[in-house]
Parts: structure tokens; sequence; C-alpha cells
């Protein structure tokens, strides 16, 4: 049974969604956790729900990165878990796609999750977890997604070349790949309930499993590459999809 007993862990954009249920799965299981995320009132909410530490941090300010390992630093000393979660998802087709809309996926998502690893390394114990969010997309071509999903891929990329640098120090490197989630983010991206609930209906029919996941679900996974129970593994992307990109109709 996975055990995180006297683990730190760190859980950027920790206050929603899958951020939120790992960090109230990794503090059941007895770690001490620390939340980021760049919206205050939220953050405080979620801290005291969770009865977790919460620091305000932006990913793609490297200042910002800064002192954030420092305050956890002054706080905690060293550092057993990072779960790279934190990650913008926002969608445009190629033709009308903007320098703007690639810019603020591509810091967050690829250069903030680059220095974020970079930066905590000296305080990130040897024998330590290092969990990267991704997603399907970097992998199924879905219209609109490019930058999103090319960020996706850079990131699985970072997974491999990171496990094997890290492999030294016994700090293991891995992904989680989720499918369709249900978490804040179709809000996030302007759609109405009705067109949430109409998109869910139509990919839910893509799914093996006939539904969406639950971030309780893609937590688990978390908690597993993060515990000892995994101790062999690392450089492996997980897919948690329902079998989605399984399915022969996709199409």
């Amino acid at each position: 049974m996975s055990n995180l007993q006297n683990k730190v862990a760190v859980i950027t954009g920790g206050n929603s969604g899958i951020g939120y249920a790992t960090a109230k799965e990794f503090s059941a299981q007895g770690a001490q956790v620390i939340i980021t995320g760049r919206n205050k009132a939220l953050l405080d909410q979620a801290s005291k729900e969770l009865n977790v530490t919460g620091i305000i941090a932006d990913q793609a300010d490297l200042s910002s990165l800064d002192k954030l390992v420092e305050t956890v630093k002054d706080k905690f000393g060293k550092i057993d878990i990072l779960f790279l979660n934190a990650g913008l998802a926002t969608f445009s087709p190629l033709e009308s796609a903007t320098e703007k809309h690639y810019d603020d996926i591509m810091n967050i998502n690829v250069k903030g999750t680059f220095f974020t690893v970079q930066k905590f390394l000296p305080i990130l114990n040897d024998g330590g977890s290092v969990i990267f969010n991704t997603s399907i997309n970097a992998n199924i071509g879905m219209p609109n997604s490019a930058v999103y999903a090319g960020s996706k891929g850079a990131i699985l990329s970072f997974n491999r070349v990171f496990a094997t640098e890290l492999a030294p120090r016994k700090i293991r490197v891995n992904a989680v790949s989720p499918g369709p989630v249900e978490t804040p983010l179709y809000g996030k991206l302007g759609l109405s309930n009705e067109e949430v609930s109409g998109f869910g209906e139509i990919l839910g029919k893509k799914i093996l499993l006939n539904r969406f996941a639950q971030s309780e679900e893609i937590a688990k996974t978390v908690l597993f590459l993060a515990s000892s129970d995994s101790s062999f593994i690392t450089g492996t992307e997980i897919v948690v999809d329902g079998g989605l990109t399984v399915n022969a109709v996709l199409n």
C-alpha cells in the first residue's frame, strides 16, 4: 500500500482539479504537502480545506520560481516529491493562432516546467520522485490543439531525458498522461454548460469505459508513481484515459 509518511511533496497548480485531488491523496498518506498557484484567493481556500501549505507562484516567471524554492527550503529544508501539474490549456486553429497564444502556453507549460525542475534539484532528496502531468493530446492529433499538444510532447521528452540525467541520484522521473477528466478546465475554456455537456457526451462514447475520469483517479496514479510502490519505474509514461487511445473506432 502506498505510504508517504515523513515525505515532503510539492504540487504545482494545486488549488483545483487534479492538483487538488493529488494534494488531498498525498496528505491522507502522511506527506507534508505544499501546493502552488497564481490566484491567492483560490490558493488560500484550497490550503485551508486541505490543511496544506499554499505558496503563491507563477511558473512562467523565473524569479517567482526562485522565491518559491527559497520559501520551501526555509520552511521544509528538502523535498522528496515534485509533481509538475501546473499548466495552461487553450486551443486555436493553426490559421488563427496568435503569438500570444503560443507564448502563453509555451512559457507556462514548457519553460516553466523545465525551470521548476531545475530550480528544485538542489533541495530534492536523492531517491526522490518527479512526476509530470502531461496529456494524451501529445499523441492523438486533436484539431485546434497544436500548441498545447506540442507543449505536452516537449514535457514527455523532458521525462525521458531527466530520467536518464537524474538516475545517478536514484531520482525517478515519470509522466501521467490523462485523457478527458472532469475538472474545472472546460469552464475555463469559455464553454457553456450545455457545450461542455455535449462535448462530454460525444467524447464519452469514444472512451471504452464510457465516461470521463475523476480527478481522484488520476491522483491515485500520481500517488503510485510518488511512492515506493513504483520503485523500479522511471522514464515511463502512464496513460490514464479509459481506453480512448486504443479505441479502434476513434475516428
